[in-house]
């Protein structure tokens, strides 16, 4: 594959390669919580079920560089069954970079259940999952358990950074991102937005019970699109 020509506009304006991404996207360690995600210009995250479509050479390899300086990567089950997850994969750069920068070999895969339904390839390789008391786990599932009947996703999360899982990034899908967003559980949006109109099916967020105010970090561009930015979350006065 061609290497993916990116070039960032801010907060400066220069040319990247991919071996520079893990270092843009790196976060102290620090307990913190990302969203990684892809959507259409119309806010669109999926056609025909899949996000794949979506996704380019570019956003995959953002998407390979938040792997790559997380702890754990963060989905819902829904989702990890659409899109076949597995264990999360890293090429010999990325596990490279890893252990020089302290991290373990490879980023945990983390399935958030309410039911207990997980995608069959996940169970090949190392696994937590996050699921309530009354969800029914297949033997020898290591999980958390958080909340009676329905996910408590803030004790979930704390869980996690209690087990030094402190850089979490969550892949989706969107009703996963609205909870964490609504439970002001997200730090960061690093959002790929693909230059295509889809005009129906699931969206990026719906369902807040506030706007969330976002601050620009960093914004690539990829050719002539897509545009790839980063962006915190602006919490709100109490």
């Amino acid at each position: 594959m061609d290497p993916v020509p990116l070039r960032l506009l801010h907060p400066d304006a220069r040319e990247l390669s991919e071996t520079d991404l893990p270092d843009v996207y790196d976060v102290p360690d620090a307990p913190s919580l990302r969203a990684g995600l892809v959507a259409s210009l119309d806010g669109a995250v999926a056609v025909d079920g899949s996000s794949r479509p979506l996704s380019g050479p570019a956003d995959v390899a953002v998407m390979r560089a938040l792997r790559t300086v997380a702890d754990a990567v963060l989905v819902g089950a829904g989702t990890a069954r659409s899109e076949d997850y597995g264990p999360v994969p890293h090429r010999p750069p990325a596990r490279d970079w890893r252990l020089e920068h302290g991290r373990s070999a490879r980023a945990l895969l983390v399935v958030v259940t309410r039911s207990g339904q997980l995608p069959q390839r996940a169970l090949a390789g190392p696994l937590l999952v996050v699921a309530p008391d009354s969800a029914t786990l297949p033997a020898g599932v290591e999980a958390i358990r958080a909340g009676r009947t329905e996910v408590d996703l803030a004790q979930a999360v704390a869980r996690l950074h209690d087990r030094g899982l402190h850089r979490l990034l969550c892949e989706g899908g969107p009703a996963l991102l609205r909870d964490l967003l609504v439970a002001e559980l997200v730090d960061e949006l690093c959002l790929t937005s693909a230059p295509s109109l889809v005009g129906s099916g699931p969206r990026l967020v719906d369902g807040l019970a506030r706007p969330v105010d976002l601050e620009l970090v960093s914004l690539l561009l990829a050719g002539r699109g897509p545009l790839l930015g980063r962006w915190r979350v602006v919490r709100q006065a109490p």
